[in-house]
């Protein structure tokens, strides 16, 4: 697979769990729309379609949320880049009530600066907020071959930039899934990808903090 069609393969990190946020009612209270702007993870590669996390996610809420609207923007191969060029007209068609960022990966197999991935993910960020949506970011790990200190800054990147912007986070959207014993069982045969028996648990990866945003 050319690797701008590749999203990176997530290893070995914590467990993800939600730093805290004040609790917040959204704006269109039972009846919110989630925009998720995304890449391979969510774009449902390799997947028949929705059975995918994002589509699993959509049915979960409009169980508890009847109206309740997940738009799933998410392009295999996009980058932090790409998905801060997309948003804005994002922002204005949907004007969600939460926005999922799912990006970061591809900046790393591409060899970006970590820097101009942070900045990329705090503009999101800002901007989702000044549209008057809360933000959840889906934090991301890079393979054990790209250095102990380039994973350690990269995993980083996500939680410190939740800290600095008082914003929700996975610190490790894949946890349960890549970093499990028997983690190939839940890939597709390009060992990047996760398949359709891993998009429950990062359904329910990204569920446990978006109850809080709701």
């Amino acid at each position: 697979m050319k690797r701008r069609h590749c999203t990176v393969a997530l290893l070995g990190a914590a467990a993800g769990t939600c730093l805290p946020l004040r609790a917040h009612a959204t704006a269109r209270g039972s009846a919110p729309v989630i925009l998720v702007v995304g890449d391979s993870l969510s774009a449902e590669y390799g997947l028949a379609r929705g059975s995918g996390w994002v589509a699993l996610l959509e049915q979960r809420l409009q169980r508890q949320r009847p109206g309740a609207r997940v738009v799933n923007a998410s392009v295999s191969g996009d980058t932090t880049a790409g998905g801060r060029s997309r948003l804005p007209a994002l922002l204005e068609r949907h004007r969600p009530d939460i926005v999922i960022l799912e990006l970061g990966g591809n900046d790393a197999l591409r060899g970006l600066p970590l820097a101009t991935t942070r900045d990329n993910l705090r503009a999101m960020i800002r901007a989702s907020r000044d549209a008057g949506a809360r933000v959840l970011l889906l934090g991301m790990d890079m393979p054990p071959n790209y250095g102990e200190r380039y994973r350690a800054e990269f995993r980083a990147l996500y939680t410190d930039l939740a800290r600095e912007e008082n914003t929700a986070v996975v610190p490790f959207f894949l946890a349960g899934v890549a970093d499990r014993p028997d983690a190939g069982q839940h890939f597709q045969d390009d060992r990047i990808h996760p398949n359709e028996r891993a998009q429950p648990r990062l359904r329910d990866n990204v569920w446990a903090a978006l109850q809080r945003l709701l």
